[in-house]
């Protein structure tokens, strides 16, 4: 049985990264959304098994600036009331948050770069555990509070929520586990006035991907193939 992950992606060089091929390996069939170009209503959604919405340059705060957003929301929210599985990886892990009626806030800071997950007890229970102490990519300023009925799962000294579950179908990460460390220079290239700002150093994070990035695929693959077990256990239908 060929299953939908439809992914909504906010610019084109974040996407689905390392998820991609992952995915598809279990039988997925990957159907993209941009923000800003297609359609982001919940009818847009159709009949798909699960929703992975992507990082972006912009905010939960920017909805008024960027339409869109307020209409990915409204769509977002109604997927999740009908509990069906849903993956956000950073701007999509703030968007869950939001639409479950957290409190999303600038913090004028910024944690960009490559660095290691401190798991809370549930999170080294939960899908996370197979990360272990290997680094992860890290790139916001913004952060979000825990939602109502939400379980925190990772902090780093910065931010102190990193990653939450809301059962088994509802998985929000605030770094990347998805970006391709092979394909890191379109990050630095798609977000240099950010970098420039903050005056982070490029050949750092560079060198870090390659330091780190074979051995983050591999346990990212764990972790999203656990992930997957649980919210959608093979042979259970996509749609409630």
């Amino acid at each position: 049985m060929t299953r939908t992950a439809l992914v909504i992606r906010h610019v084109a060089f974040e996407d689905l990264g390392v998820f991609g091929p992952l995915l598809t390996e279990h039988g997925y069939r990957v159907r993209y959304l941009d923000a800003g170009v297609d359609p982001l209503g919940d009818e847009a959604f159709g009949d798909a098994d699960l929703l992975v919405v992507l990082g972006g340059p912009v905010g939960v705060g920017d909805m008024e600036r960027y339409p869109c957003l307020a209409d990915e929301a409204a769509a977002l929210a109604a997927w999740i009331g009908r509990r069906l599985p849903t993956l956000g990886i950073c701007l999509g892990a703030q968007l869950i948050a939001h639409v479950l009626g957290a409190e999303v806030v600038p913090t004028g800071r910024f944690e960009i770069g490559y660095a290691p997950l401190t798991l809370t007890p549930e999170g080294g229970a939960s899908v996370l555990a197979g990360l272990g102490d290997t680094p992860v990519l890290h790139w916001h300023g913004d952060q979000f509070a825990l939602p109502d009925g939400a379980t925190r799962l990772a902090e780093t000294p910065g931010f102190p929520n990193q990653a939450f579950a809301v059962g088994d179908t509802v998985l929000g990460l605030q770094f990347h586990l998805e970006a391709d460390h092979t394909r890191i220079e379109r990050w630095l290239l798609g977000h240099t006035h950010e970098l420039t700002a903050h005056g982070v150093d490029l050949d750092r994070i560079r060198d870090d991907a390659r330091r780190h990035g074979d051995r983050l695929a591999l346990r990212t693959r764990a972790v999203l193939t656990d992930w997957l077990r649980r919210a959608l256990p093979a042979g259970e239908p996509g749609r409630a």
